[in-house]
């Protein structure tokens, strides 16, 4: 198991086998390894074996016993080597008779030092998201949390590059106030453009309606080949709309400003609509998957929001408005 996810067995159990047969036969070789070095005790005038080596014309090499010592020393790391297997996994999958495994003490270490952690980041929980941007020590955390977690994909100046958004500007496909951002990373995002190839009439279509895409945001464009596009254009305009200024309520991105993931050229745009595009975000939350908690996700959004991008929450309703339906509800019960 590597980080909270099960991995499977490698190919088939014949590798359980190979392992578990290979480790018993190395532990049999080693002992009649040691037995075949170890004779019988010379007797009292018996001469050793001579062996073919002499150094300095008396200098000679004898197949005398290993001493006693050292082949207890070589029986006990044999020993030693069995009770360890007994205890602990190297058998293939046996997993020892104490249970143990790299991966829980590697949780418990890291459940050991969260903890640590939520003392010192606890008390921001309490705290709206806007708050927690403003304090100094938040932001200092939230930007360690950042570059632990987010710089990957964002960067470390959190300007995102191609495939990535940039999370410094006010351009948020998924909304960019703090609710939005604090779901973005807890729950993540899932975004897909499907082919259009097909829809708009192969590449020189896709390049006329690119063209046609660059016209609506005043970009620089190829007239004569935004006004073939403008009649194509409309197998994207449900979901970019007419203007293409697309739906913020459904996560469809407005083609007319400059947050372009994939690139705003006419080819990076003709691509987009012949090939599509998928891209999203991982959940970070531990809940759905990550390796987040809620005080680590609470800091890492105020730091996020408060990279400049971010947008204020929506104003609470007047308080005579919401007495209104109040009103509404009891006024069918009188007919």
């Amino acid at each position: 198991m590597i980080a909270g996810y099960a991995v499977p067995d490698f190919v088939s159990e014949f590798w359980h086998y190979y392992i578990a047969a290979f480790t018993v036969l190395g532990i049999l070789f080693s002992l009649f390894l040691i037995k075949s070095q170890t004779t019988t005790k010379l007797a009292e005038g018996e001469q050793a074996e001579l062996m073919v080596h002499t150094w300095d014309g008396d200098l000679q090499e004898l197949n005398n016993p290993l001493p006693r010592w050292w082949m207890f020393m070589f029986y006990g790391l044999v020993f030693f080597a069995i009770g360890y297997l007994v205890l602990y996994p190297g058998m293939g999958k046996f997993a020892g008779t104490l249970g143990w495994t790299s991966f829980q003490e590697w949780k418990d270490d890291k459940d050991a030092v969260d903890a640590e952690f939520d003392k010192v980041m606890g008390p921001y929980k309490g705290q709206d998201i806007m708050t927690v941007a403003a304090d100094p020590k938040a932001k200092e955390m939230g930007q360690n949390l950042f570059m632990t977690y987010c710089s990957q994909c964002h960067g470390s100046s959190a300007q995102g590059g191609k495939g990535f958004p940039n999370l410094t500007d006010a351009q948020w496909l998924f909304g960019g106030t703090p609710e939005d951002i604090k779901a973005s990373i807890a729950g993540g995002r899932i975004a897909e453009m499907p082919a259009m190839g097909d829809a708009v009439g192969g590449e020189q279509g896709a390049k006329e309606v690119a063209n046609y895409v660059l016209s609506l945001g005043g970009k620089p464009h190829d007239a004569t080949l935004a006004a073939a596009g403008q009649a194509k254009y409309a197998a994207c305009a449900g979901c970019h709309g007419e203007n293409g200024k697309g739906m913020a309520a459904a996560s469809f991105p407005d083609l007319t400003d400059d947050a372009w993931q994939h690139g705003g050229s006419e080819s990076a745009i003709a691509q987009s609509i012949i090939k599509g595009r998928k891209g999203g975000m991982p959940a970070q939350s531990k809940v759905s998957g990550g390796l987040l908690d809620d005080s680590k996700i609470h800091l890492l959004s105020a730091y996020v929001w408060g990279l400049g991008g971010g947008k204020q929450p929506a104003a609470p309703a007047p308080a005579e408005a919401m007495a209104a339906p109040a009103e509404a509800v009891a006024a069918p019960a009188a007919n």
